[in-house]
């Protein structure tokens, strides 16, 4: 079974959704273009098998930022457009090079873009406990 991901990935998703770098190519299937536009990321989505070629999902063991902004494209985990919008143009593999630590790289987020954060957290612990109750399992070799 996958492992939840760092909180910031929540954050990553929405972003991606605001800036128009998820596409739905089929029923459970999209491809997501990074922040700065030089990776195209694959990603499906077969009931609780999931799969995708980012980085957190196959190194670290962790459910992708891609899977969770798919989740979201197909409806399967809640969005907050409001949210979103305010993360649009987020250069988040910068910010993350940057400070190093995921709980900064929100900091300065959450700051830059006067983001409430009480509202934004309980948003992200509302799409984490969905994630958990998915189970969602890495696809076969």
């Amino acid at each position: 079974m996958l492992r939840l991901p760092p909180r910031v990935k929540v954050l990553e998703a929405l972003g991606a959704l605001a800036d128009g770098r998820v596409k739905r190519v089929g029923e459970g299937v999209c491809e997501v273009v990074s922040s700065e536009g030089d990776r195209v990321y694959h990603v499906a989505v077969r009931g609780v098998y999931v799969s995708s070629d980012d980085n957190g999902t196959v190194y670290r063991g962790y459910v992708g930022y891609p899977i969770i902004a798919c989740l979201m494209a197909e409806g399967r985990l809640p969005m907050d457009w409001e949210l979103a919008e305010r993360l649009r143009g987020v250069p988040w593999r910068k910010l993350n090079e940057l400070y190093k630590r995921y709980d900064e790289v929100v900091k300065h987020v959450y700051a830059e873009r006067r983001i409430d954060r009480s509202r934004a957290e309980r948003y992200i612990s509302t799409v984490l406990e969905q994630l958990a109750k998915m189970g969602l399992r890495r696809e076969g070799p």
